[in-house]
């Protein structure tokens, strides 16, 4: 979470995700876990807006003080967006996590690694990228000989 902090003060560069051991170990693992906790530095910088449809005053009037404002459609459609989706934090209770095996978040994280590395497909570049590639390679070759 020292990210937070440099991404408040404005900082657009965050080093080390992934790493272990002061950077001489990198763990796949610990990069989805960063990544997470990226998402949602990434989400606390980008601030709430505060607006008309935002604030709600209509539903605010038609609920009442105690009233439910969890089953509004306003408040569902607001929660969805404005909350981040953790993919590893499993925020259910206790016994839900527990019927679903009771996996922490570096076991999650793990599983989903495996599944990266069976399953993703990367776009392939496009041609002129490709060949530029290319030339820059051939190029930094040429002068490696040199």
């Amino acid at each position: 979470m020292t990210s937070l902090l440099p991404a408040l003060a404005g900082s657009n560069i965050l080093y080390g995700m992934g790493m272990l051991e002061l950077g001489i170990t990198f763990s796949y693992t610990q990069l989805l876990i960063d990544c997470e906790i990226v998402r949602m530095v990434k989400r606390v910088i980008q601030g709430i807006a505060v607006n008309d449809e935002t604030l709600a005053v209509e539903v605010i009037n038609a609920v009442g003080a105690g009233g439910n404002y969890l089953c509004q459609e306003h408040t569902v459609r607001h929660m969805r967006k404005e909350q981040s989706q953790a993919r590893l934090i499993d925020r259910r209770m206790r016994t839900g996590w527990e019927e679903l095996g009771s996996k922490d978040m570096a076991e999650k994280a793990q599983e989903e690694i495996f599944n990266i590395f069976q399953n993703h497909k990367p776009t392939p570049l496009e041609p002129e990228v490709a060949r530029q590639l290319q030339e820059i390679i051939q190029e930094a070759e040429r002068e490696s000989i040199a």
